[in-house]
């Protein structure tokens, strides 16, 4: 597998932004390795928060929600899914399949990192490769926390705002990163935050990833990753951990979802899930302190 490696010195004006970087080598599952990269921040003693970001995003999204968690006594890990952020990026987009991106999370944080007690935070593809960990290693899990996310299985269609997004990412010349981002958020994100979401691609090449995750949610009943879905789904209902659906109050893609992952988890039964409102898909972006407020109670209250 042939990757492509972003240049650190293009996340120097990165703002707010100011986490060390760590590495870990992963295989590649085709007889090589690549580098994936996470930060940390908070107590190492502290309660795991697994902050997963999403399509077209990286780590930085989380960047108001750290301080926040951490100050509340939480270990935050924040991982760059493969093909974004300070990640290795695969030149193929056959390199990309959603197994592989669920088995990349799964090393790094089980092999790696050893985590245990782990509170998923998962949003958008987040969730899609997040919630499918939480089915399949159970015990590694203390609660989850799915906002603006779902885990499609092809049975049912997806949006049509969802479909004019996928049509736009694959036929675009150039792919627009920032202004993907920007038409997620409900309050218009700074210049020099625009330009922290294109850092880690310098050009066209490095921008296989967000290019190929839409094609990699299933669509229709025979996709490849529909019977994995459906075989987390079988679990997920059966599972008792503590679940909360903070969605945001303005995602067009994703609010189907909320009230079948409320009803259908038990861990969700019988709880409170606020409502974040004011913020569009990335309510990371519009409204991150709050959201870190509620899933810094929710830790505190299970």
């Amino acid at each position: 597998m042939r990757t492509l490696r972003t240049s650190e010195d293009l996340f120097g004006s990165v703002p707010d932004f100011h986490y060390d970087p760590c590495y870990a080598e992963l295989s590649d599952d085709d007889g090589s390795t690549l580098r994936i990269a996470y930060i940390e921040a908070g107590p190492k003693s502290g309660p795991v928060t697994l902050l997963m970001h999403g399509e077209p995003t990286w780590s930085f999204l989380y960047r108001m929600m750290i301080p926040v968690l951490a100050d509340a006594g939480l270990r935050v890990v924040a991982p760059d899914l493969v093909g974004f952020g300070r990640s290795d990026k695969p030149t193929e987009p056959s390199d990309h399949s959603y197994a592989r991106h669920v088995e990349w999370i799964r090393a790094l944080a089980f092999d790696v990192l050893e985590l245990r007690d782990v509170t998923l935070v998962g949003q958008d593809w987040g969730g899609l490769s997040g919630l499918r960990l939480v089915a399949e290693q159970p015990d590694r899990f203390a609660r989850v926390v799915a906002a603006n996310t779902g885990l499609p299985t092809g049975d049912v269609d997806m949006p049509e705002v969802w479909w004019q997004f996928r049509r736009a990412v694959e036929k675009a010349p150039a792919l627009d990163i920032a202004r993907l981002v920007a038409s997620g958020c409900r309050h218009a994100p700074t210049p020099a935050v625009l330009a922290a979401y294109d850092a880690p691609y310098p050009d066209e090449s490095y921008k296989v990833g967000p290019r190929v995750m839409p094609t990699l949610v299933p669509t229709r009943p025979d996709d490849p990753a529909t019977e994995a879905n459906r075989a987390a789904w079988a679990v997920l209902r059966t599972l008792d951990i503590p679940f909360l659906c903070p969605f945001s109050d303005g995602d067009p893609i994703t609010a189907a979802m909320a009230p079948i992952l409320k009803r259908t988890m038990p861990g969700a039964l019988g709880r409170e899930h606020p409502t974040i409102t004011g913020a569009g898909h990335f309510l990371q972006e519009d409204a991150g302190p709050a959201l870190a407020e509620v899933i810094a109670d929710f830790v505190r209250s299970t």
